[in-house]
């Protein structure tokens, strides 16, 4: 089979997947389920391809299976197979407790990278962002401190309570909390219409696409 075989055929399952899954506008049918559970699974199989491929046996060629391997490089391999096998056991009832203790090891490791990432890639370059815009421009500079702040501050509850029980934040916060609120409403208004600007761009590039393989 030659490749334009292969690049028609490619373009027809894609075309019919492609009205299969606009048939959703109609209603939620068997015909959307189906090619729901097809990109499910084709997704589902590609990632495991991935991660056998790339994952899995360089990790085995590089410690279990490496040549003159050392007793540190045989832990290093052994130790994911036994937090495997750990979360293998949370399918067993009376296991299930020994499973709990690699998912404390994944969450606890997953938390302490989460953190990490978060400090030295997102509020370090704020900061430092925030510092040579200010430099560089006071009145942008200022802005984005200012919104900065007031949108921390918005998620701040400290309060205190009146004399007849009601229950208040103090005004200063309550100007901040209104002012920030202002700026993640501006925020999350632009990232929704970015959002939507990407999905009719989807959108267009598929009726071109259904166009082409109908006409071409």
């Amino acid at each position: 089979m030659t490749p334009q075989t292969l690049d028609v055929i490619a373009g027809w399952v894609g075309f019919v997947l492609t009205l299969l899954i606009f048939s959703y506008l109609l209603a939620d049918n068997f015909l959307y389920r189906l090619a729901v559970y097809i990109f499910v699974g084709v997704a589902a199989a590609y990632s495991a391809v991935v991660a056998v491929e790339g994952v899995l046996l360089p990790w085995l060629r590089g410690t279990l299976l490496a040549p003159g391997v050392s007793a540190g490089q045989i832990l290093f391999g052994v130790v994911p197979l036994l937090i495997g096998l750990l979360l293998l056991l949370k399918s067993v009832p009376r296991l299930a407790f020994l499973g709990n203790l690699g998912m404390a090891f994944l969450i606890g490791i997953g938390v302490a990278v989460s953190l990490i990432g978060t400090i030295s890639g997102t509020l370090i370059p704020l900061i430092a962002s925030s510092g040579t815009a200010v430099g560089d421009n006071l009145v942008d500079g200022l802005i984005i401190i200012l919104g900065t702040i007031t949108s921390l501050l918005y998620f701040q509850y400290l309060a205190v309570r009146r004399p007849d029980g009601e229950i208040v934040r103090p005004w200063p916060l309550r100007l901040a909390g209104a002012v920030g609120q202002i700026f993640l409403i501006v925020t999350f208004a632009s990232l929704y219409a970015g959002a939507i600007l990407s999905s009719l761009t989807i959108f267009s590039e598929r009726i071109a696409f259904l166009l082409a393989q109908v006409l071409g």
